[in-house]
């Protein structure tokens, strides 16, 4: 059984652990805040630059403008682009979308490539054989579109220049403080889904709006489409960093309530230890006067003799 002394320190190292957690927990919570209002600020922007190119590439005219749109015969290179964090304490956050990214593309017949964002996944990925290609990592909290936007060029480049038939995105989509997905989906090459001409009824729907564009619609396709595909991984950023940040919080809340219920039992358990060794000492001391009253009587009447 431990000491007294022992059980002391392993109470005051929990109870530092607790407020260490609690720390944490509340900087999670300040900074999962400030990144799920960038990701809900992007959105009306990504919705009307995705509205913008379905007209382009939807207007009469044929075959699309822009090789960013042009799936490829074979896939022969496949590229992720992997976003994880870059510290760890987050609970499962950066084992999800690690594991989901290589049950996808471990038994792919063609070469895969990872650019990964984040050190967590960078090491794992290493530990796993992967192929990187490249790592950012040390993101600001909330980054600027400017911070990331080498990521999203460096995808399109190596697509452009076909080192790259297929770009992936694999991130960690944010729905609340609780609940984080994992998702990996097609970047490159983009596609845009036809609009739908009709509301579903019988009637026979009516001509379609046609929009005049300056510049022309292909100069227009050379500068939105790259633009757009480095807003997608400009959101899907945001997006991870708001659930690592969650993930985070939830973790140290769930370490926070733990050690103090495991502070309750270990000072359970220091109290009967230490009314076991109270008790232990009075039965000591009344045995040893018990002892020496009767070694009293028994020596006085053979000093009187």
């Amino acid at each position: 059984m431990r000491s007294l002394r022992e059980m002391r320190l392993r109470i005051r190292s929990v109870r530092n652990i607790a407020q260490v957690t609690k720390a944490l927990e509340a900087v999670s919570a300040s900074k999962v805040r400030r990144a799920q209002e960038a990701a809900v600020s992007v959105r009306p922007y990504a919705s009307k630059a995705w509205q913008v190119l379905e007209d382009l590439a939807n207007q009469p005219g044929g075959e699309s403008l822009h090789p960013l749109l042009v799936s490829r015969p074979r896939t022969e290179h496949v590229l992720v682009l992997l976003i994880s964090g870059d510290r760890g304490l987050a609970g499962a956050y950066n084992v999800s979308i690690v594991r989901e990214t290589l049950r996808l593309f471990r038994a792919s017949p063609v070469p895969v490539r990872y650019i990964v964002v984040g050190r967590k996944g960078r090491e794992m990925l290493i530990r796993r054989g992967a192929d990187l290609m490249a790592e950012f990592s040390h993101l600001p909290t909330v980054p600027g579109f400017a911070d990331v936007s080498a990521i999203g060029r460096l995808a399109v480049n190596e697509f452009l220049t076909r080192q790259a038939d297929e770009v992936y995105l694999a991130y960690t989509e944010f729905i609340s403080f609780s609940q984080q997905h994992p998702r990996v989906r097609r970047l490159l090459p983009m596609h845009v889904p036809e609009r739908e001409r009709g509301s579903g009824s019988k009637t026979a729907p009516g001509p379609q709006a046609l929009y005049l564009y300056e510049p022309g619609r292909a100069e227009l396709l050379d500068q939105i489409i790259p633009r757009f595909t480095m807003l997608q991984v400009y959101q899907a950023i945001l997006e991870s960093l708001a659930s690592e940040h969650a993930a985070r919080m939830v973790t140290m809340s769930h370490a926070t309530e733990n050690a103090l219920e495991l502070v309750g039992n270990l000072q359970l358990d220091y109290n009967k230890a230490r009314q076991e060794s109270i008790t232990s000492d009075l039965l000591d001391i009344s045995g040893g006067a018990e002892a020496l009253s009767v070694s009293a009587r028994v020596a006085i009447p053979s000093h009187v003799a």
